[in-house]
């Protein structure tokens, strides 16, 4: 699936038109990249003063403009996965959460204790799960109910 200049460009005005009650100016950037077998397609929203208003506390405003911007889109094609970001956020949190992640293996290792993290979103711990599931000696498992779903960190015992 390579996205057509039209799909884009109807992607962008879609994301615009979300905003645009909202009275903050952004620029949208749609790209695709191939992920295994998968084709994702990135929209990148650029917002140099508003990009707190549109990320919101802990992304939950992005969370919910990406879940609007999959509705209105995906309806007309399925076979497409969309992520939507604001001024790079989802990126930086992902490298936040890994460090996270890595610092409580640490801790768990020396005190042989599990460790809860901190609520976090389906995609914060499925980076959580897959940054850990290459350590052997360490174990992830998810609990609790949304939005106090959170991860536990524990030593692996065979």
């Amino acid at each position: 699936m390579s996205l057509t200049t039209e799909q884009k460009n109807n992607i962008s005005e879609t994301i615009k038109r979300i905003i645009l009650p909202m009275n903050v100016a952004c620029e949208v950037d749609v790209r695709e990249e191939k992920a295994g077998e998968k084709e994702i397609v990135f929209a990148s929203i650029s917002a140099p003063e508003d990009a707190k208003f549109l990320i919101g506390k802990n992304g939950q405003n992005l969370q919910a403009l990406e879940h609007v911007v999959r509705s209105l889109l995906l309806k007309k094609d399925q076979g497409m996965t969309l992520f939507v970001d604001v001024n790079d956020y989802k990126k930086s949190r992902a490298n936040h959460v890994a460090t996270l992640a890595k610092e409580a293996v640490l801790r768990v290792r020396n005190t042989q204790r599990a460790e809860a993290l901190t609520p976090m979103s389906p995609y914060e711990r499925r980076i959580v799960h897959m940054e850990l599931a290459s350590i052997s000696d360490i174990t992830t498992e998810s609990i609790g109910q949304e939005p106090q779903r959170r991860i536990v960190v524990k030593p692996y015992r065979s």
